[in-house]
């Protein structure tokens, strides 16, 4: 059977295909790769302004203090699109003593002050939206197409979150006793450290900061060391929206020593996490010593389940959305399409007719579907594979779209999360065993099924063990829904009005004596 060989890649990453390609296949590729002019698209984002390559401390552009860098690469060619500060457990120190300064005056700012510095960065983040996602597309692979519908992704939590901290509420207790009144006050949590991952690097980042901002905590960024311009290009409009110096502070390189100081700090005082579960993990046994407030969101396994009673055209799309958006690499791809044996073989004729439509190339072409994988990557060979199941013609971190049909619940690639563009096949006969199939996981993120049957949608929605259910429909993040998962996929809620919580105290006030 197909396995998928997986790492972990550093604090911001998830989980990946992964493998080597020759030197002289990375030059082949190139010479394959179409006429992309990647100059222009830089120019373009250098003459807005917003190719940063230094850090943000306290309202600085700063370089690492060695004068360390590291290369952020294009993974669609290989070249070097800059190279950025790396910078360690020194620089992260001065970002959380400038986040601590700066948030006992943020904090003390009305709601209304906070919510229209948050609504101009709105504003500036879709002014911009086409640099973002030129910038998108160069360093993380995805098409133009999901790039720009990441900006308006990513730049609408901001403005969710501008709207929601207006109505951060307490409320008041009836006393037992006649002379006292009993108050419940909601208060910012103070600094925040975020850690975001690389396949989407502008939303994971605003979900997070979105929420803290607007109930007055500040926040320490480690975006992804494969992704960080993106980071860095949305800091500067911050500072340009009003958001104050200190209040958003960006710090990139050495992963486990940022990691390891935002972890040991007594300053910060709630970790956010958006990666891999192993990472997840570590975060929170290095949270425990200063007993941090902790919120991660962690792998998915997904299942997608096709009911024979589902309207295959809608079964189809909705499955290639939920697989092969971002080449296969979210958290909440489909992993497993389960599929009833009646309508097994039409499904998968569909399916496989559907992803061979997919156009595989440098997301800066406008017919690309499919971008590269953020590393390069292949899969071995095995079970019956209906297509693809091998490196692109393209050559360097380019996967052909794979179908793999009649897998079983005791392979690999039903058990472990496939981050790339590869879709299993699960044939199951009833409902109960469909529900036994996908929730036999640790992982509890995200799931879809298709079916006509309300009661069945009913019945499936509530038995299977999933933070986020889609029925009949394969995109299903918003910014108005909760986002997050159960069992070993995570703690906590990111998004809608249940996003603010997480970045909240709640404190008790007992006024005595009234009387």
């Amino acid at each position: 059977m197909a396995m998928a060989m997986r790492r972990a890649a550093a604090l911001g990453a998830r989980h990946i295909l992964a493998a080597s390609a020759s030197a002289s296949s990375r030059v082949a590729s190139r010479r394959h790769m179409g006429s992309v002019d990647a100059g222009a698209a830089v120019d373009k984002i250098r003459a807005a302004g917003l190719l940063r390559t230094r850090g943000l401390i306290g309202g600085q552009w700063v370089d690492a203090y060695d004068g360390k860098t590291t290369e952020v690469q294009n993974p669609a060619t290989g070249e070097v699109l800059a190279n950025v500060a790396c910078m360690g457990n020194r620089e992260t120190a001065d970002a959380i003593t400038s986040a601590n300064t700066t948030f006992y005056t943020w904090s003390k700012l009305t709601a209304s002050e906070r919510s229209k510095a948050l609504r101009k960065w709105h504003d500036l983040l879709m002014s911009h939206k086409e640099e973002l996602a030129l910038l998108m597309t160069l360093e993380q692979g995805k098409p133009m197409k999901e790039a720009l519908g990441e900006v308006n992704y990513g730049a609408s939590f901001i403005e969710f979150f501008a709207e929601e901290a207006k109505r951060v509420y307490g409320d008041i207790i009836p006393p037992t006793l006649a002379d006292r009144r009993l108050l419940v006050l909601k208060q910012p949590i103070g600094v925040v450290g975020a850690i975001t991952p690389w396949n989407f690097p502008l939303a994971m980042i605003t979900r997070k900061v979105g929420p803290a901002l607007a109930c007055g905590c500040t926040v320490v960024v480690k975006p992804s060391e494969f992704t960080p311009l993106t980071a860095l290009a949305a800091a500067d409009l911050a500072l340009q929206a009003g958001i104050p110096a200190g209040a958003l502070n960006v710090v990139m390189g050495n992963a486990p020593e940022i990691g390891g100081e935002l972890m040991q700090s007594t300053q910060v005082r709630k970790i956010t996490f958006t990666g891999s579960t192993a990472v997840g993990k570590k975060l929170m046994a290095g949270s425990a010593n200063t007993v941090k407030k902790v919120s991660l969101e962690l792998g998915g396994n997904a299942p997608c389940i096709v009911f024979d009673d589902a309207d295959i055209d809608v079964a189809v799309k909705g499955s290639l959305a939920a697989k092969f958006r971002n080449s296969g690499q979210t958290c909440v791809c489909a992993n497993r399409i389960l599929v009833q044996e009646g309508i097994y073989e039409k499904f998968a004729s569909a399916f496989v007719k559907a992803v061979q439509s997919l156009q595989v190339g440098n997301g800066l072409e406008e017919s690309t579907s499919q971008g590269p994988l953020i590393n390069e990557a292949a899969v071995e060979k095995g079970a019956n594979i209906m297509l693809g199941g091998k490196r692109h013609s393209l050559g360097m971190s380019f996967y052909e779209p794979t179908v793999v049909g009649n897998v079983s619940n005791d392979m690999l690639l039903f058990r472990e999360e496939v981050f790339g563009p590869v879709a299993p096949l699960i044939p199951f006969k009833t409902e109960e065993e469909a529900i036994h199939l996908a929730n036999d996981t640790n992982a509890g993120l995200a799931a879809y099924m298709f079916t006509k049957s309300i009661a069945r949608s009913w019945r499936v929605s509530e038995a299977l063990e999933y933070g986020l259910v889609g029925v009949n429909e394969g995109l299903i993040s918003t910014e108005v829904a909760p986002f997050g998962g159960v069992k070993q996929s995570g703690l906590g809620r990111e998004g809608s009005k249940y996003g603010m919580d997480d970045y909240l105290e709640i404190k008790y006030v007992c006024m005595g004596n009234l009387g």
